[in-house]
């Protein structure tokens, strides 16, 4: 899309090459990341003809939150490299538009500043868990989420170690301690005021660090904790997402971290059609959650245009997640830009939904979506 191509093209002209390629880089020889957009071009439609198409609405509900459309933004960490309002300028364009903010435990602004725009602005917003290897600053942060008022948790599954990426040395960019340690480092400071010893900035960073030996029985602590629905991130096959609810997750989203974790996984457009099928089995068989709403299914990787929205709900998302666009505009223009970035996409949703046939999210149907084709 015209927008989205000038804005990652005016963010590498804007971002130091060390940023962009944190952001921009996959893990591996970048297999993963190369097919995200690519797997979403290998689908075709079956449009219908002669329907009524003249009012298109995208609006729609997640976990009973009523959404202008069904285009989120994922997840990410440090949004400060890009701008300098960093999470802030993110809140502010999820609400504008109507839509829903994922925001990271890695954010560069605290949670409680975040969560203050996105009311602001009303924007709805979950908060992304990375369980660390010291479990108590984790409960702390979600204690912290639930008091400023996130809708739910979103658990990543699939880094239970940093993916490796070539082109940045080792894991990650070097971040600065206070972007690093923005949300952590007040439970440091308390637990000196309680007569503990004070850790140095180096142990303070291996605490905060993914504890990979978290197991399904995560998401039920995580909801007695924090009284809210758990989703599963990285969920690429179907066995997986039924544990995941049979484990008392409220949803899952379907993802390979933008190929930033493991690479050669599978496109997740091409692993969503097995993990929203099984998810709708294990509703037939089990029934809703005890909320009375359905498992949420959600998908990123790759996602740019509204055709790629399309596609996903037809394919049983119930909603798109999406991630680097969202920085590449962050980076080229703050919050008005990030704005734009969603609602191009969301406009483009609504041009192919008419020219599809469907005049409301419910009207996108498995029927739109033809076979794979070999483009992958």
């Amino acid at each position: 899309m015209p927008l989205l191509r000038a804005q990652r093209e005016a963010a590498a002209s804007a971002l130091p090459p060390e940023v962009l390629d944190y952001y921009d880089a996959g893990a591996g020889d970048e297999v993963t990341r190369r097919e995200g957009a690519l797997a979403w071009a290998s689908y075709r439609l079956r449009p219908r003809v002669l329907r009524d198409v003249g009012a298109v609405s995208t609006a729609t509900t997640l976990l009973g939150q009523q959404l202008a459309h069904p285009v989120g933004i994922a997840p990410m960490a440090f949004h400060a490299l890009a701008t300098e309002a960093g999470e802030l300028a993110t809140a502010a364009a999820a609400g504008r538009n109507g839509g829903l903010l994922g925001l990271s435990t890695r954010s560069s602004r605290s949670l409680e500043e975040v969560a203050a725009a996105a009311a602001e602005h009303g924007a709805p917003w979950w908060f992304q868990v990375y369980v660390m290897k010291d479990r108590s600053l984790t409960e702390a942060l979600v204690r912290r989420a639930v008091a400023a008022g996130a809708g739910a948790l979103v658990l990543t599954g699939d880094t239970p170690y940093v993916g490796r990426k070539r082109r940045v040395t080792g894991t990650r960019l070097s971040v600065p301690d206070d972007h690093f340690l923005v949300n952590l480092a007040p439970h440091f400071g308390e637990r000196v005021a309680a007569g503990a010893a004070a850790l140095s900035v180096a142990e303070q960073r291996a605490a905060a660090e993914q504890d990979p030996t978290i197991d399904l029985s995560t998401i039920r602590w995580l909801a007695e904790v924090s009284g809210l629905p758990v989703l599963v991130k990285g969920v690429l096959r179907g066995d997986d997402a039924v544990a995941c609810l049979q484990a008392g997750a409220a949803g899952v989203v379907v993802s390979n971290h933008g190929g930033r974790q493991l690479d050669r996984s599978v496109p997740s457009a091409l692993a969503l059609p097995e993990v929203a099928s099984a998810v709708r089995e294990h509703v037939r068989q089990a029934g809703p959650l005890p909320s009375g709403h359905a498992p949420v299914v959600l998908v990123d990787g790759g996602v740019r245009t509204g055709t790629d929205v399309l596609t996903a709900l037809a394919l049983g998302a119930d909603g798109v997640l999406v991630g680097r666009p969202v920085l590449w505009a962050l980076a080229a223009g703050g919050a008005e830009a990030a704005q734009a970035c969603v609602a191009e996409v969301v406009s483009d949703l609504a041009h192919v939904m008419a020219l599809a046939g469907a005049a409301s999210i419910a009207e996108v149907t498995p029927d739109l979506v033809h076979q794979v084709v070999p483009t992958v």
